[in-house]
């Protein structure tokens, strides 16, 4: 089953895309981030090749056609994949799909909306009987 990690209280949720999507490919897994929309994917995808500060992040879109050998995707419109390590969804809505994966991160910002629709999804996972963890971005801020 699907394990699932609440990342809340992100000043910026792309740049916490990337840092995540990071860590994982230190950590030797693959990840697909699903976007809402083709700007928001326009942007990561700048933001990625620019982060860290003395390097990049290999990516392409899910539908490329080296995705497979890819170790970050990304993707506004997909549903398919060639791998099913982590899933990040920047997305406003549980992803149909998620239970594919090994893991989901569902990043949340700071902003009430955002956090409002984090807490509805963090109760369509828990109902479902999700292993559910959760990290306070604003805490890491602060220290």
């Amino acid at each position: 089953m699907t394990k699932v990690d609440f990342y809340t209280g992100s000043p910026d949720k792309l740049r916490s895309a990337c840092q995540l999507s990071q860590k994982a490919m230190q950590n030797g897994l693959k990840t697909v981030i699903s976007l809402p929309d083709a700007a928001s994917c326009d942007a990561l995808d700048k933001l990625l090749w620019v982060y860290p500060d003395t390097g990049f992040i290999p990516h392409c879109l899910s539908d490329a056609q080296q995705a497979a050998q890819t170790p970050v995707l990304l993707s506004y419109s997909g549903s398919t994949f060639p791998h099913h390590d982590l899933l990040i969804s920047l997305c406003a809505e549980a992803l149909p799909f998620f239970s594919r994966f090994d893991r989901l991160i569902e990043i949340i910002g700071t902003d009430e909306e955002d956090s409002r629709l984090g807490r509805e999804r963090y109760k369509f996972y828990r109902d479902r009987g999700y292993e559910l963890r959760h990290f306070d971005l604003s805490r890491e801020q602060r220290k």
